[in-house]
């Protein structure tokens, strides 16, 4: 089957930091379903992966963490779906990745996909969505029905936050501040929902203050945490909630203390590493989610479809997300 690798952590400007190769079709068995995979996004977590993890020996290193695709095998412990399926799903951080023709994955971290999108508008979704409902309602158990409380999204025109802002306008009753600092990114998320959107290249705090904002009873920080926490502290409510999903080195939350805020991290891989009991919860979470956008109440954040799943255009892609300055989420599709 065709796929995409790498056995050196080398620059993404290297043709050979990505590579097109040749690997046999995996074989299935337990719980575990075979996908041919038709559309992948790509995500933070594979440029980091590919710069800081060495694959054993002369092996190939296969990332990716975003699929649909249709099922062609099931294991003899499956029983969620049957071959010919429809899905989509997110992928395990500790197995092969989507990059490749052909996908082992647990049915239980895999839904069945939106009838009304493409493949590849699909495959914007899965991590995004799983990352964005985990923190927000397993996490960091945010009050749907309160209109009276406010939530701030730091970074929110990335693909985690445009899928976040959506679930807060249509599944609870908050008032949604989100930040961007282009053109652009703000008049996307005021399309997707958010109430107000300030500037994150300017002190959180003066924002506030310049528009009347209210204090946020919870914030989220979707990247450069460490540069905002000083100013996260200055504004958060007493009480509130504060949650993350990026990687700063170094994080003090002690300044919380005197305003008694919790701290919330999101890993939306950790169900499927760790084969929680409530691993399933993931396949839930897909299957109300594609419930939710055939319903017209959400759609895909797919920014830009970069064409077929090869080296080539991964790289492109991975030079993309490293500028940190992508709307919405890079799709590729077919081999």
């Amino acid at each position: 089957m065709n796929a995409i690798g790498y056995q050196e952590n080398l620059p993404i400007s290297d043709k050979l930091s990505l590579q097109d190769i040749d690997l046999p079709i995996p074989e299935v068995s337990g719980k575990d379903i075979l996908v041919q995979v038709k559309a992948i996004a790509v995500n933070p977590v594979d440029y980091k992966v590919r710069q800081g993890v060495k694959p054993a020996g002369d092996q190939w290193k296969i990332l990716g963490w975003d699929a649909t695709g249709v099922v062609k095998a099931v294991g003899e412990e499956a029983s969620l779906f049957e071959v010919g399926d429809e899905v989509w799903y997110a992928g395990d951080l500790g197995r092969t990745g989507s990059y490749a023709e052909f996908q082992l994955v647990d049915e239980r971290i895999v839904g069945h996909k939106p009838k009304s999108l493409s493949f590849g508008e699909a495959a914007a979704l899965p991590l995004t969505t799983l990352t964005a409902w985990e923190l927000l309602f397993d996490r960091m158990e945010v009050d749907k029905e309160n209109p009276n409380k406010s939530i701030l999204v730091i970074g929110a025109a990335g693909g985690v936050g445009s899928i976040m802002v959506q679930l807060l306008k249509q599944l609870t009753q908050l008032n949604i501040i989100g930040t961007a600092s282009r053109e652009i990114t703000t008049a996307w998320l005021k399309e997707l929902g958010a109430n107000h959107v300030i500037n994150h290249r300017n002190k959180l705090s003066a924002e506030f203050t310049q528009y009347g904002l209210p204090e946020p009873d919870y914030v989220v920080s979707l990247n450069a945490t460490e540069q905002h926490i000083d100013e996260i502290v200055k504004i958060i409510k007493p009480q509130g909630k504060f949650g993350f999903i990026d990687d700063p080195k170094i994080l003090n939350v002690m300044p919380f203390k005197r305003k008694a805020v919790s701290t919330h991290i999101e890993l939306m891989f950790t169900r499927s590493l760790y084969q929680t009991e409530d691993m399933i919860e993931q396949h839930r979470i897909l299957n109300e989610t594609a419930r939710l956008i055939d319903a017209g109440v959400l759609k895909t954040t797919m920014g830009e479809n970069l064409g077929a799943i090869n080296a080539t255009n991964l790289r492109k892609a991975h030079a993309l997300l490293e500028t940190h300055a992508v709307k919405g989420k890079i799709v590729l599709e077919g081999f």
